[in-house]
């Protein structure tokens, strides 16, 4: 552990400890105003101090770059999957949920067409390839750690394989169970 040499001004201190082996440099960025406005570099450690405890964060590259950079590294599962969530860019209702994989997710953005794995068939599938209910990407947001996406699309029909507009038309009660909406 880095010793922090720094006086506390107010209630939190948020300092950066720039390491650079064997020299450790303490730079004081008051209510962390630098801090929102700049990139820290990989080498930064950076320490909040509130009250008198001490909060340590060593900055992991791929996480810190995923989680505040403009780089698309998206956090694929053990399986090689990330959670993609379909939502309508008219109504904004959420349509479907499913997995993508590497090549889904290439496809998808290649094509303009919303494209899946799905983990039944062990293969890639391209949403209305056989019904026409095609999904027409308008966006693709990413989460804060790039493991999950919301696809944002125009459907070209209804999105569930039952014909229902979204596969999320029921709704769970505490007394009733499923009730159809």
């Amino acid at each position: 552990m880095v010793p922090l040499l720094a006086e506390k001004h107010g209630l939190i201190l948020t300092v950066l400890l720039i390491i650079l082996e064997p020299i450790v440099t303490v730079v004081d960025f008051r209510n962390a105003l630098w801090l929102s406005c700049n990139k820290v570099p990989t080498n930064v450690m950076v320490v909040s101090v509130l009250g008198s405890r001490l909060k340590y964060s060593m900055q992991d590259d791929d996480k810190f770059r995923r989680e505040t950079g403009s780089d698309f590294l998206p956090k694929f599962d053990a399986a090689g999957l990330i959670t993609a969530v379909v939502q309508d860019a008219t109504s904004k209702q959420i349509l479907m949920l499913a997995h993508m994989n590497a090549e889904a997710v290439t496809k998808s953005r290649e094509t303009g067409v919303a494209h899946f794995y799905s983990r039944s068939r062990g293969q890639l599938w391209m949403k209305g390839e056989t019904s026409g209910n095609t999904l027409s990407i308008r966006q693709i947001l990413v989460d804060c750690d790039q493991d999950a996406l919301v696809l944002v699309c125009n459907p070209a029909g209804p999105a569930c394989h039952t014909d229902a507009v979204s596969c999320f038309y029921r709704l769970l009660d505490s007394d009733e169970g499923l009730i159809q909406i």
